[in-house]
């Protein structure tokens, strides 16, 4: 039975299609929702005997189309992008360029073609309750043989789906529960109830506890003395055979003890009640992977990806959801390092020189010193910094070229329930200013002229101002 029974048919359609194709070009986005999505389909498709060659953009503008089509390949399957570039997309097709299949969960441009599965036509939220991945497994479930069971490739999708930061409060929803309940099926993931921080697997544990950041523990965060403190407080061994013990070397009565002792750090330094709870919460962990590295964790595996494409090697990161674990992975990991080396300075960055803030937006300008494919990241993280108000979004700039700018922005799940969609708002502001964007309610991203970026934050105040009050 199909896992998702709205998209069912779409996705027979896609796959049958597919099927007929001599060859296929794949072409897919690089963030960790565009690689799993990639990782997934590339799989399927080489089970089901169908050639294909993968191509990896971080924008698919009309240039990116044009060049897509001057590859000479008949059939092109879009992941993680295509429903939005729609209108562009199909001029291609009515020319005989190729024929397109759109397999995506991103809002819909004004245009139609005959092969599209997106969530969003069916009524299904593409931001919370199915991602690019998500999409991308319910093709390769479509694309199954009499003999084939494509299940194990739900683990990727939760990577993918956890990745587009779609764990609401925490927990994935909708129709992602249908693709976890078929990796547990497959015995690829375990959903658990566990600590919520980031870093279980690889993080020696004081690090683990002075990294932890949402919620802020006083006396912990950001001071390893103390975070070093507070455990030899309650008696948690730190240290095996010299080596720094990490969350998953803990027996079950340690993490216990743990969790506890953080939750009443919290409640006596006066942390609000749902910070609080929101230190334990679901996670996702694939069993098939080693235990103690970054792809037992779908949070830490999904950073690990999203180091690879965003320093323009996505073929690592492709390489690695293929299953390499050696080589691959070996350059993924050196990867990562530097990722967070430019993240921690990019944080800096906007400690050190602050936001500028209108009535329901606050935004910065990093020109280049962060790199355009990571500023968005930076921006996430920076809500909640001195300075920076978590009760409106953040809008980052960095520089693309000489005469662009890329906008990447970012809201809270709050904002959301109250009406925001950086979805709408970007894609108009950047229409309106000669540029071009879209994404999601909570996160959206542009590309917009460089001298035109004060008439663009004036259009995007405009739009949040209406979608909030």
């Amino acid at each position: 039975m199909a896992p998702v029974p709205k998209l069912a048919d779409r996705a027979a359609e896609c796959a049958e299609r597919l099927r007929a194709a001599e060859e296929v070009l794949l072409a897919s986005h690089i963030d960790a929702d565009g690689l799993t999505s990639a990782g997934i389909a590339a799989t399927a498709l080489e089970r089901a005997g169908i050639p294909t060659t993968t191509v990896f953009k971080n924008q698919l503008d009309d240039e990116e189309i044009a060049s897509i089509a001057a590859r000479d390949v008949q059939t092109v399957l879009f992941t993680d992008f295509g429903s939005g570039q729609l209108d562009a997309i199909t001029k291609h097709e009515q020319r005989g360029d190729f024929e397109p299949i759109v397999v995506d969960h991103h809002q819909p441009a004004d245009a139609e073609t005959r092969y599209h599965l997106n969530p969003l036509l069916e009524g299904i939220d593409g931001a919370s309750e199915l991602s690019g991945a998500g999409a991308s497994y319910l093709l390769a479930r479509a694309l199954e043989g009499d003999e084939q069971d494509n299940r194990d490739l739900a683990a990727l999708a939760v990577v993918g789906a956890v990745g587009d930061m779609q764990a609401v409060g925490g927990e994935l929803v909708g129709a992602n529960r249908a693709i976890v309940a078929d990796g547990m099926d497959a015995g690829v993931l375990e959903e658990a109830t566990d600590l919520a921080l980031y870093g279980k697997q690889t993080r020696p544990l004081p690090k683990l506890l002075e990294y932890a950041d949402q919620p802020q523990i006083p006396g912990v965060s950001g001071d390893e003395a103390g975070a070093i403190d507070f455990l030899e407080s309650l008696g948690i061994e730190l240290e095996t055979e010299g080596e720094w013990r990490r969350w998953v070397d803990l027996a079950a009565a340690e993490r216990q003890t743990v969790v506890s002792g953080l939750v009443q750090r919290g409640v006596e330094r006066g942390v609000p009640a749902d910070r609080i709870e929101s230190l334990v919460g679901t996670t996702y962990t694939l069993s098939a992977e080693t235990q103690g590295t970054e792809l037992r964790d779908a949070s830490e595996f999904s950073t690990l990806l999203n180091a690879t494409a965003r320093y323009e090697r996505a073929d690592v990161g492709l390489a690695v959801c293929l299953g390499d674990r050696e080589e691959a992975l070996e350059r993924a990991r050196r990867l990562l390092a530097n990722h967070r080396r430019n993240l921690s300075e990019g944080l800096e960055y906007v400690r050190e020189n602050g936001v500028e803030s209108g009535e329901h937006v606050q935004w910065f300008d990093a020109d280049d010193a962060i790199r355009e494919t990571i500023v968005g990241i930076v921006a996430g993280m920076a809500l909640g910094l001195p300075g920076v108000e978590r009760d409106r979004p953040i809008v980052a700039f960095a520089r693309k070229s000489e005469d662009e700018r890329k906008v990447s922005a970012r809201g809270t799940a709050t904002l959301v329930r109250q009406g925001l969609d950086l979805s709408s708002a970007i894609h108009a502001a950047s229409v309106a200013v000669g540029g071009d964007g879209g994404g999601h309610d909570i996160a959206a991203g542009a590309t917009i002229p460089t001298d035109r970026r004060e008439e663009f934050i004036d259009r995007l105040e405009s739009a949040i101002t209406e979608q909030l009050t």
